[in-house]
């Protein structure tokens, strides 16, 4: 829409929406998890340490006590053989929950930034709205003192003049009501943009903004590459056949070689020139174990077929939201075309009522008809503006599209250190 008001307001959205950071904290939280599946490929080194003092007491001549100190110090070492390529398959599944993750963080930037174009669009039409309702205050105040003044000339009825009151009432009513919707939103704005309710957001655009031509579509299968939430699916997919990989290697055996080295006191000068002293290797293998690993390996199954339906519920969604977008913004220009000519036939026929009612040829009540329809047509065509600004933003945010990798980036200052 080209507004560099709006592109400010995303800006700061960005960086400092709550939800984004929330998504950044969920993947540093996946990425910390697949650093964790990964350990097990690497061996395992732990230091072991001791001190034990003993006391005894002698009954002789020159009674005492005496004691001994022991000291010890040793390495255990162990490593599992990944013979199966069970650690192998829990690492690849939690490195796709990393992607799927960070396409969770790139959703969040879309929904956060289309809310904003929303809530900004809809503030600009709350104050148009206003601004009308002001206008055609003054315009039925102007329609009342001129019958009032007939009314006095004995030209009209007390009728005419109660129920141009009414008609000067009701829009008086509806301004309240607007003025607290702009407030609303206005809060909501705040809330995405990470600030107060009450904070000063610096708006000042009073016209609606003019949407250009319509956005590359592309094919259907051109959402596989751009829509995050798409993406995030298929890594969830994949990173479940993954699982169903990791629990059918649980049900083999395992083989894990142990090394240990104790040193005492006396030798422990020999700890780095002479390190292996015990070498074990234990295999197990799982005999019994009621059923569990079996029904893990369904359970994971299962697994991944409410994945591959949750991926194409997605993909078939991605595409209702584009195609429901485009639909929706044709025939709104269509709506706004009719709601124009029916504009434009309505202030005739206002016109003609009131020249009609200044000749005395009719009574008020034509011209009371024909300017509440003109006065709602003008509301409407602000509304329906409205919309169809929604529908393109709707649109964009259907159609996904690229986001730099450290959008909503928590800065360090929060007290948390994010790693690529």
């Amino acid at each position: 829409m080209g507004s560099p008001e709006l592109d400010r307001l995303i800006d700061q959205a960005l960086s400092g929406s709550f939800t984004l950071k929330e998504a950044w904290a969920r993947l540093q939280q996946t990425r910390s998890l697949a650093i964790q599946a990964g350990a097990d490929l690497y061996p395992e080194l732990a230091v072991t340490g001791s001190a034990e003092t003993t006391r005894s007491k002698t009954q002789t001549m020159s009674a005492g006590s005496q004691g001994d100190d022991h000291f010890a110090l040793g390495m255990v070492g162990s490593y599992e053989l990944d013979l199966w390529g069970r650690v192998r398959s829990q690492r690849e599944a939690a490195l796709l929950n990393v992607d799927a993750s960070r396409a969770d963080l790139y959703t969040a930037t879309v929904t956060v930034a289309a809310e904003v174009a929303n809530r900004w669009v809809q503030i600009i039409a709350q104050r148009l709205q206003k601004q009308l309702l002001q206008k055609q205050l003054e315009n039925n105040l102007t329609f009342l003192e001129l019958i009032e003044l007939r009314f006095r000339k004995a030209m009209v009825s007390a009728l005419d003049v109660y129920q141009q009151k009414q008609a000067v009432e009701n829009v008086r009513a509806k301004i309240p009501l607007v003025e607290a919707r702009t407030q609303l939103l206005l809060h909501d704005l705040a809330l995405l943009l990470g600030r107060p309710p009450r904070s000063d957001l610096g708006l000042l655009q009073t016209k609606m903004p003019i949407i250009g031509r319509l956005p590359a579509i592309g094919l259907p299968a051109d959402l596989l590459a751009t829509r995050p939430d798409v993406r995030a699916a298929g890594m969830r997919l994949n990173a479940a056949q993954w699982q169903v990989a990791a629990a059918r290697a649980n049900r083999l055996p395992d083989l894990r070689l142990t090394a240990g080295a104790q040193y005492g006191a006396g030798n422990i000068d020999l700890l780095f020139d002479t390190w292996l002293l015990s070498l074990a290797a234990n295999l197990t293998a799982p005999i019994f174990d009621g059923g569990r690993r079996a029904e893990e390996v369904d359970r994971t199954r299962a697994q991944v077929d409410e994945n591959l339906w949750a991926y194409r519920r997605t993909v078939l969604t991605a595409v209702k939201e584009v195609e429901d977008a485009l639909t929706g913004e044709t025939r709104q220009h269509e709506h706004i075309a009719g709601l124009i000519a029916v504009k434009a036939a309505s202030k005739k026929g206002l016109e003609e009522a009131i020249g009609r009612y200044r000749n005395g040829l009719s009574d008020y009540l034509p011209v009371l008809t024909q300017l509440l329809a003109v006065q709602d047509l003008e509301r409407n065509l602000i509304d329906q503006q409205e919309q169809l600004i929604l529908f393109r933003v709707g649109l964009h945010r259907a159609l996904g599209g690229g986001w730099p990798a450290d959008v909503g980036r928590p800065p360090v200052s929060d007290g948390a250190v994010y790693h690529e």
